[in-house]
């Protein structure tokens, strides 16, 4: 099997969804939390160090993002990780409805179910000891899982971060479709950072490490491990697949510091998530083999085109607190039909969408623009309802042309700012239609507008890992959503389950090389009054 055959037997249509479980005990999901406290083979559990609540509400305002990246970054320490870790993927809110009760996070994730864990590497931060370490957002504390055993004395501050996937956590709702929605919430994981280390400080340029192979990745963070995944009695945890890897400090060193993992003291066993796994999807692992990253390739230099610089949010909330705006964002469940938008802040999110390697979030990605929207405006102002598009890479609006439906008229907007390549392709209400393609989900619907990411497959046949980079983009474009509708006083929802061939026949595609791979939807929500939700992390607030 290949990458693309997974894609093509997990599509979804009314008749037949991608397989999945038959039934789901809403009462036993996985834990959604990754611990090493239990003890290894040698009696040793990972050390758990707390991390200081350090993320205030008085730094940057939302709109200083847009304007040009400092130039000199801060000096790395425990505080400032600790402040983008807050910032990213940590908890947000603990909610209850009834008896039942959960938490969110700042990341968002397909189901809340989080299939994403992070893993600190760090040499020469201040107040920490050279080694890998866990993240765990339950707690906002680090455990430590290696330690150095050479003080690096030779080196510039080394401060990565790691990401993995627990395919299980989504699996067990989504069946073999899950391997899709674990790289969305890569992706959403990746734009979180990325926005999180400009809220804080951090140097702009380039955050993604490119040049570190799957199996050289799962060895730095401990995945690789065998026996720490074997609990007493032979049970085994879940494992983990190596996803990516992003530098907040210092790119220099990655032999010395996997040599350093290598031969570095280990602590700490896994934890189960989830004692009855009662289906098993082998189709996910055969799609996680066959797009794994085992070479680098000579990668080409990414070329953006030129563009002005991103436009300055005028929205309810742009001159909110980010840290703050950030904290509050959350998936909404359902939409006032009557809410609009204002068409200024939609040109803004529309043009926070196109990638600027300077800008969050699209210096957390190694390429950005090889995905495009094709949007259902239902209510912005001063806009007719109908389908349009935005393409995001100027030099694919020939192919696009090419590809999709003789009937659109690709009719330049003149409310469009200059230099936005956004077209009216069809003048139509498009509620219903939208809704149907989301699996006859209202909040498509109902929704200000909402929208398909298209993505050009052309290269995943010949580099499969590239797949995987695919939906990164997605989920990125969907954190850039999610964080504008919030400055515009909305809020968004990523929709993963959509009718793949019947959006690539509304969009008169023929052929494989464009694939729809997240829908996503921006309107004025409707509150449920019966969910009582309170700040995250209290016992350590002392409230």
């Amino acid at each position: 099997m290949d990458i693309l055959e997974y894609h093509r037997r997990t599509r979804h249509r009314p008749d037949a969804y991608a397989r999945g479980p038959e039934s789901i005990d809403w009462d036993a999901q996985p834990n959604p939390f990754r611990n090493y406290v239990s003890p290894d083979q040698a009696g040793r559990s990972a050390a758990q160090i707390p991390l200081p609540l350090a993320a205030t509400a008085d730094e940057k305002r939302w709109y200083e993002l847009w304007q040009a990246p400092p130039a000199t970054p801060l000096q790395p320490d425990i505080d400032r990780l600790a402040a983008v870790l807050e910032l990213s993927l940590a908890l947000s809110a603990c909610k209850q409805a009834g008896a039942a009760r959960w938490s969110l996070r700042v990341n968002p994730s397909s189901g809340n179910l989080h299939p994403t864990e992070c893993y600190v590497v760090a040499c020469n931060i201040g107040g920490l000891e050279d080694g890998i370490y866990h993240y765990r957002a339950d707690t906002h504390a680090l455990e430590q899982r290696c330690r150095f055993r050479e003080k690096s004395t030779g080196h510039e501050p080394v401060l990565w971060l790691g990401f993995s996937s627990v395919h299980w956590r989504e699996a067990w709702k989504y069946g073999e479709r899950a391997y899709r929605y674990c790289q969305l919430d890569s992706g959403h994981a990746l734009a979180a950072v990325s926005y999180a280390a400009a809220v804080t400080g951090f140097a702009a340029g380039q955050l993604v490490v490119q040049d570190v192979t799957d199996q050289a990745l799962a060895g730095l963070l401990g995945i690789a491990r065998h026996d720490d995944f074997i609990i007493s009695g032979g049970a085994q945890a879940e494992r983990e697949n190596a996803d990516c890897l992003l530098s907040l400090s210092g790119r220099q060193g990655l032999d010395y510091i996997l040599c350093q993992a290598r031969q570095g003291d280990w602590y700490g066993r896994a934890n189960i998530l989830d004692s009855r796994h009662f289906y098993d999807w082998p189709l996910i692992e055969d799609a996680a083999r066959c797009s794994s990253r085992n070479q680098i390739e000579d990668s080409a230099v990414v070329c953006y085109p030129q563009r002005p610089p991103p436009r300055r949010p005028s929205g309810l909330l742009a001159g909110s607190s980010a840290a703050q705006l950030i904290r509050q964002r959350r998936s909404a469940q359902q939409f006032d039909p009557a809410g609009s938008m204002r068409a200024d802040d939609f040109f803004t999110l529309l043009d926070h969408c196109l990638p600027r390697p300077d800008y969050p979030p699209w210096n957390s990605l190694q390429a950005a623009a090889d995905i495009h929207l094709f949007i259902f405006v239902h209510n912005v102002d001063g806009l007719e309802s109908g389908l349009y598009a935005l393409l995001r890479e100027p030099s694919v609006k020939e192919t696009l042309m090419a590809a999709t439906r003789s009937q659109f008229i690709w009719q330049t907007v003149p409310q469009a700012p200059q230099g936005l390549m956004f077209f009216q392709l069809l003048k139509a209400a498009a509620r219903r239609t939208a809704a149907n393609l989301s699996c006859q989900q209202a909040i498509a619907g109902d929704s200000a507008f909402s929208l398909a990411m298209l993505a050009d497959m052309q290269a995943v046949a010949g580099q499969p890992w590239l797949y995987r980079q695919r939906f990164w983009q997605a989920g990125a474009i969907g954190q850039v959503l999610y964080l504008d509708a919030e400055a515009a006083g909305l809020r968004g929802t990523g929709i993963g389950c959509y009718y793949d061939e019947f959006v690539h026949d509304l969009l008169g595609l023929q052929d494989e090389r464009w694939q729809v791979l997240y829908h996503f939807t921006v309107g004025k929500p409707l509150t449920d009054p019966r969910i009582t939700s309170w700040s995250p992390y209290q016992e350590r607030r002392g409230k």
